[in-house]
């Protein structure tokens, strides 16, 4: 894939992820590696109507913005750094889903054995404990959860998951917000965990 196919590609994850609820209108950020150069959504764009053109281009080596005719995501340190510390991570989509913003500020966990493909795609999910958004210290504590957890939980501010794909990690972070819905729905109804036993059973296909 070349610069302009993920630029669009960016675009379209932005807006997909605003349709299905996700995030708001001008909320959240979304980054795709290519090669040393990380494509991200720009800040205080209506991430609804974004095109190809929008997205902006950051050197992963030194944070250098590529196309200064456009203001950088606050997050976009915190999407390089994780793209530093992981090889294998080719996206990140970071938003501000109503159910994952609710147990990111809350004690509770979200419980993600309640359905096997959130058991398998999930596994627990880590909370990183609060810093200011868009700051280095952020940034840093995010980074380095993200080192050893595809799905996160950012308190009192939102969810992040990533993937070898964009796909794959936009995947993760509907999931995640799936799964903190049914935790919260089954305060109303009985349910049926994954055992032990069958968690062991999936985390071997994982």
């Amino acid at each position: 894939m070349d610069i302009d196919e993920g630029k669009k590609e960016v675009a379209l994850f932005m807006a997909r992820c605003y349709n299905r609820g996700l995030t708001t209108a001008t909320g959240g950020n979304i980054s795709m590696r290519i090669g040393d150069i990380m494509l991200i959504t720009p800040s205080g764009k209506d991430k609804a109507s974004l095109v190809g053109s929008d997205i902006a281009e950051v050197r992963i080596a030194d944070g250098v913005n590529l196309t200064p005719d456009k203001k950088l995501s606050i997050e976009s340190g915190m999407h390089r750094l994780i793209y530093l510390k992981r090889n294998d991570v080719k996206a990140v989509v970071h938003s501000h889903s109503t159910f994952s913003c609710l147990f990111s500020a809350s004690e509770e966990e979200i419980d993600t054995s309640l359905i096997a493909e959130n058991w398998f795609l999930l596994d627990k999910v880590r909370k990183v404990s609060y810093a200011l958004m868009g700051t280095d210290e952020l940034a840093e504590a995010v980074s380095e959860a993200a080192v050893s957890n595809n799905a996160l939980l950012l308190e009192n501010h939102g969810a992040l998951a990533v993937g070898n794909s964009l796909l794959s990690a936009f995947d993760r972070l509907e999931c995640l917000e799936q799964a903190a819905k049914l935790t919260y729905l089954s305060r109303a109804v009985r349910v049926r965990g994954l055992t032990g036993e069958e968690r062991a059973e999936i985390a071997l296909m994982r």
